[in-house]
């Protein structure tokens, strides 16, 4: 018997070759993205450069003046020199300004695209379960990213940049150690703020439960502590700004998976 259709094997290999050409579009599109923010960012550096991030070793910064106002924490002006010790230290620290900033603007966009590519092979039930995340994704990361800008990463480097282990020695940090602290404290904290959201899917897929978090909460907030110890300066109120949204967000977690948890009963 002559078949004229294709065999189910071509069939299948067709589709998956359909798969990676829409995949290999949705990367087009996303590295387009970024790449625009990326060369926008580039045409600013050096306002960028002045206002976003030397702009931390400056007393007169808004978290610092904000600090002093509400919290009676105020900080004097940085004694900290900046150099670049390699040939190319400053055009390196330039575009990967630019390229990570292209990703953090691009970010709901990226993850639109990334997301459009997955959600077509999920079942029913998961994709309800994931309703919404394009935005709630976003709103979590860009509020870490904030948190991260205007409160982890100046309280760093304030502390580190006026801790003297001695008179005689002076700070002169070099650009890759001064940026990379900033922008790793910065991005970190927007992929730390998508806690409840990690917590959200882990719920709802049964992985993980609210007494989960319940039994492993006094653990979490004695690693939260410890972290906000290590890079803040040693006073309490400093400890207690940085960690504060941080348990926050995990009691937040756990408020999600009970949630989660009770509407699953109710649909039984």
């Amino acid at each position: 018997m002559i078949n004229f259709g294709v065999s189910m094997e071509e069939e299948k290999k067709m589709s998956f070759l359909d798969h990676l050409e829409e995949l290999r579009w949705r990367l087009v599109k996303s590295s387009i993205a970024i790449v625009s923010f990326a060369v926008l960012i580039w045409s600013y550096q050096q306002w960028i450069m002045d206002n976003i991030f030397l702009a931390m070793s400056k007393s007169n910064f808004i978290s610092f003046q904000l600090m002093c106002k509400y919290f009676d924490i105020c900080v004097g002006e940085i004694p900290v020199k900046m150099q670049s010790t390699t040939v190319s230290g400053q055009f390196s620290y330039a575009l990967m300004m630019s390229m990570l900033g292209g990703v953090v603007f691009a970010f709901p966009y990226v993850f639109y695209q990334l997301w459009s590519f997955v959600k077509p092979g999920l079942k029913f039930n998961e994709k309800s379960v994931a309703k919404g995340i394009v935005f709630y994704v976003s709103l979590l990361f860009f509020l870490g990213i904030l948190f991260g800008y205007f409160v982890v990463a100046p309280i760093c480097i304030q502390f580190f940049g006026a801790y003297q282990i001695s008179s005689e020695i002076e700070n002169i940090f070099t650009i890759s150690s001064y940026m990379s602290t900033i922008i790793s404290t910065v991005f970190y904290s927007g992929l730390l703020f998508l806690l409840p959201v990690v917590s959200y899917l882990l719920a709802k897929l049964g992985i993980i439960t609210a007494d989960f978090f319940r039994k492993y909460r006094k653990h979490a907030i004695v690693v939260i502590l410890i972290l906000a110890a290590v890079i803040t300066p040693p006073d309490m109120v400093s400890q207690i700004i940085v960690s504060i949204p941080i348990i926050l967000l995990y009691e937040i977690g756990i408020i999600v998976a009970v949630r989660v948890e009770k509407n699953k009963k109710n649909e039984i």
